[in-house]
């Protein structure tokens, strides 16, 4: 699975238990440690664990991947899980409105997403 297909199926799955506002950014010219980016806001942090529940099983049962590092997940504010070529940022509103990756990584290209349930990522003041 290429880095990209890989921001795609997480992406999906994010979307499945109804993360929001999900973008995926290809940063392998940016950064030495990964090739794509997927950042999703979980509405609290019952939610940001049920997605990484659901990234994680169906990833390691149906892809045979499991993630080389999980971060944040007692507190579930920011979750991190770092798939090597791909790594997925769940935050809480505050917590990604605090943070801003979307814009600390604005400058790298977008991956395209084709999402069952969300509309289009509203962009953020002063992305773009």
């Amino acid at each position: 699975m290429t880095p990209h297909e890989l921001a795609q199926r997480i992406a999906a799955l994010a979307d499945s238990k109804q993360a929001s506002d999900i973008v995926a950014l290809d940063v392998g010219e940016i950064l030495g440690y990964t090739d794509a980016l997927v950042i999703c806001t979980a509405r609290n942090e019952r939610l940001a664990k049920a997605v990484h529940d659901e990234v994680q099983v169906r990833l390691k049962r149906e892809d045979e991947l499991l993630p080389r590092r999980v971060e944040g997940l007692p507190e579930a504010r920011w979750v991190l899980l770092d798939y090597l070529d791909c790594i997925l940022h769940v935050f809480v509103p505050e917590t990604r409105r605090l943070y801003r990756l979307d814009q600390l990584w604005g400058e790298a290209p977008r991956i395209e997403l084709e999402l069952e349930g969300a509309a289009p990522p509203a962009r953020a003041a002063g992305d773009g």
